[in-house]
């Protein structure tokens, strides 16, 4: 009856009356709703684990960090936090297929869309809580015991390097910084990891044609350093990093035993933050196949991934499942090589030549190795 009543009153009001009859009218339809399904009862531990790269417990303790930050939003008010999170988490899992994350809880790509910007930008500021280096004198010998345990290097508190997450063309006229030498638009992530494959520090601002090494020196981390925050300790870098006080790298060529035995140990210390990427990248495949969305959400997404990775890391224990497809992208997308960076003129006085003069010729005259 109202319907009708509206619909013959259109032939007496003027043409800029329309939309506002047009908006009577779909007021007075039913709304229908979606049947959302209940994916924590719905799937066993594994198959929950497979879908979302975490356990239930885990995905329990995230939304307690955000559920706040998720309720208070004005719009899409019939989604639960719980479900916003769920949509997210698919984002991440399938690599980038929103229509896929947004049929989780039945709603539209625009939806999920905003959805995920949404979970992203919360997860995203939990990254002081969880994405830290150490903090203490405690923390310090902590870490760097753990390393030592590795290998027999001394006071490395973390392992740096860069890796490349594919993007799409952000476009305009600086676009092409974003294209790195294997040709594909990226942005260039530095990432420290501790021995246990934990992410103590990233930088996520930098596009794909970026250096590593300019990267670093660039960091409010190299700044630390110098200003004496983690004591002498040192990070383990490959050759696209300086040899510093604070760094140290291979050597290109060896000549004895004691330089030998140098590179065997820093190369196999290092190898954790190598480890760290193929690890972060099979827990959310996204990481590895790219991402097709704003810039200022995939720098967003990319630290949020970091301090989920994180979590589950402590949380679940567990690595994520092989995803072959996946994995075979990872091989594919590793970060493009980079040009040894060379000692300065001061490179008596760095690390590395401390540890070859004196620390590893101990080792050999104690049959410490």
């Amino acid at each position: 009856m109202t319907s009708s009543i509206i619909t013959n009153r259109i032939r007496s009001v003027s043409d800029d009356d329309e939309e506002i009859i047009e908006f009577l009218m779909r007021r007075n339809r039913p709304r229908v709703f979606r049947n959302r399904i209940d994916h924590i009862n719905k799937w066993n531990d594994i198959e929950f684990f497979r879908r979302f790269r975490m356990k239930k417990t885990t995905f329990m303790y995230i939304l307690g960090k955000i559920e706040n930050t998720l309720s208070t939003a004005k719009r899409m008010t019939s989604i639960t936090p719980m479900q916003k999170l769920l949509v997210a988490l698919r984002f991440y899992a399938t690599g980038n297929f929103l229509i896929t994350a947004g049929e989780l809880v039945g709603i539209s790509e625009p939806s999920a869309c905003r959805i995920v910007q949404q979970v992203t930008h919360a997860l995203a500021e939990l990254r002081p809580d969880y994405v830290k280096m150490p903090q203490n004198v405690e923390e310090i010998r902590q870490v760097s015991y753990h390393f030592y345990k590795i290998a027999k290097m001394p006071r490395v508190i973390g392992a740096i390097d860069c890796t490349h997450i594919r993007i799409h063309s952000p476009g305009g006229e600086n676009a092409e910084y974003f294209r790195n030498r294997k040709g594909y638009f990226s942005m260039n992530v530095q990432t420290v990891a501790d021995a246990n494959l934990q992410i103590l520090d990233i930088v996520v601002r930098w596009p794909g044609s970026v250096h590593d090494q300019t990267i670093f020196l660039n960091s409010k981390l190299k700044t630390d350093l110098e200003n004496g925050r983690f004591g002498n300790n040192l990070l383990v870098a490959d050759s696209g990093y300086a040899n510093s006080q604070h760094v140290i790298t291979p050597l290109l060529q060896t000549n004895n035993r004691v330089e030998e035995l140098y590179n065997e140990s820093l190369i196999r210390t290092r190898n954790v933050v190598e480890r760290q990427y193929g690890v972060w990248k099979r827990r959310f495949p996204i990481l590895s196949f790219g991402f097709r969305i704003k810039l200022e959400t995939t720098m967003a997404a990319i630290v949020a991934c970091a301090v989920l990775f994180n979590i589950t890391r402590s949380l679940d224990g567990e690595e994520p499942p092989d995803d072959h497809e996946a994995r075979n992208f990872i091989v594919v997308q590793e970060a493009p090589s980079q040009t040894p960076v060379h000692a300065n003129i001061n490179q008596q006085f760095t690390a590395r030549n401390r540890l070859l003069n004196d620390y590893f010729p101990s080792l050999l005259d104690g049959n410490g190795q």
